[in-house]
């Protein structure tokens, strides 16, 4: 449903691609259709595939689907209080105990529980309700031609062929505007990779078969670095003084060493020491909700590299895992619209990369924000508030 700024795990597979192929995009695009052409060619895709591929052409919705992306603008508390309704909450804990069997399987085959399946398969179609109307195959050619990010679904094309050549999908598959199909909303290459036939009917159908969709996803989620038995996301409440400096999914520390900061779990009793390293998430700042995210938190990153929908998606799968909902906190207000884009001119001004004057408190900003933080001896928590911009 989000489409969605699933960069990194799409940059990932796009360096299988050659460099030349990946750069190549814009002009007339009969002569651009016609080099891939002769590439799929080239790789083998015979008449049925060929025959696809005349029929795809640009589809200007998704152009502007691309270029609008506003729901990331929202803050943690408003993006996951609206993305984790009781509807979703409901039909999760039912869809556990329906697919029991292969979420089981899944777990045991490939390390990852059954809750975390479900919020993705939740979050991204509601449990495959809504899986996209966009013809598949012309909106990654689309997107391909494009010159903003051609090297991110250029080298999805040939795998969705591939899938169209083999039969396992028909030639006017539709999905998601970004190219991904399915009830997980799968990339053409991971389909085609990772696909896993869960009803063991011979066919791996990730828009219809929910043992298809629950044992691919766990197989997806297990290539981006999933640990066994490990724990992803946990709530926990911070005191009111300690080395903001070094907290930050990334810094990832000693679960002691967090202890004897003061931090606790969300009942105030003492972290359990467990040997494992975690980093603190402060997504609304230093008196907002807080978390640890351990190195399984950082797979969700491989899925989609907005923190805001990252941690939206591990904190329902630790609801349906059987947890409350998050503490609000009382967080210092921060910025939106205008006064965020001023912030981030002004931190581009001081030579920042804030990726993008985009209003987005993405992972760029939130670190020149670490940054400004430091130099200014507040506390450093990344997170933009109108005193901050006032200093800068």
């Amino acid at each position: 449903m989000l489409r969605r700024r699933r960069l990194v795990a799409m940059f990932m597979v796009a360096m299988t691609a050659s460099p030349a192929l990946a750069q190549e995009c814009g002009g007339d695009f009969t002569a651009w259709k016609n080099a891939l052409k002769a590439e799929a060619i080239a790789e083998g895709i015979r008449p049925t595939g060929l025959a696809a591929l005349d029929s795809a052409g640009i589809d200007q919705k998704v152009l502007q689907r691309d270029r609008a992306q506003g729901v990331f603008t929202q803050t943690f508390a408003e993006f996951s209080g609206r993305m984790i309704s009781d509807y979703r909450l409901k039909q999760g804990a039912a869809n556990l105990m329906k697919y029991a069997d292969v979420f089981a399987r899944a777990e045991q085959e490939f390390g990852v529980p059954g809750p975390v399946i479900a919020a993705f398969w939740a979050l991204e179609t509601d449990f495959g309700a809504v899986q996209g109307d966009f013809h598949t195959l012309s909106a990654l050619v689309t997107l391909a031609h494009d010159c903003r990010r051609p090297q991110l679904f250029r080298p999805q094309i040939i795998p969705l062929l591939k899938l169209i050549e083999q039969g396992t999908l028909p030639a006017d598959v539709k999905g998601a505007w970004a190219g991904e199909i399915g009830q997980t909303q799968m990339l053409p290459s991971d389909y085609l990779l990772r696909g896993v036939d869960g009803d063991g009917d011979g066919i791996v159908d990730l828009r219809n078969s929910a043992p298809d969709v629950i044992m691919t996803t766990a197989k997806k989620i297990q290539s981006r670095g999933w640990k066994r038995g490990e724990p992803w996301l946990q709530e926990v409440r911070v005191p009111e003084h300690m080395p903001w400096e070094e907290t930050g999914r990334t810094n990832k520390l000693p679960i002691s060493q967090l202890a004897d900061w003061g931090i606790t779990d969300r009942a105030g009793k003492p972290l359990a020491t467990s040997g494992l390293k975690a980093g603190v998430i402060l997504p609304m700042g230093h008196k907002g909700p807080a978390f640890l995210g351990y190195d399984n938190y950082d797979v969700y990153l491989e899925w989609n590299q907005s923190i805001t929908y990252t941690l939206t998606a591990a904190h329902l799968a630790t609801r349906l895992a059987g947890e409350p909902p998050f503490e609000h906190g009382q967080p210092q207000q921060g910025l939106t619209g205008e006064a965020m884009k001023t912030l981030q001119q002004k931190l581009h001004d001081k030579g920042y990369d804030v990726g993008g004057i985009d209003g987005i408190l993405g992972t760029n900003t939130r670190e020149a924000i670490r940054q400004e933080q430091i130099r200014l001896g507040l506390p450093v928590d990344g997170w933009p508030t109108p005193d901050l911009l006032a200093n800068l």
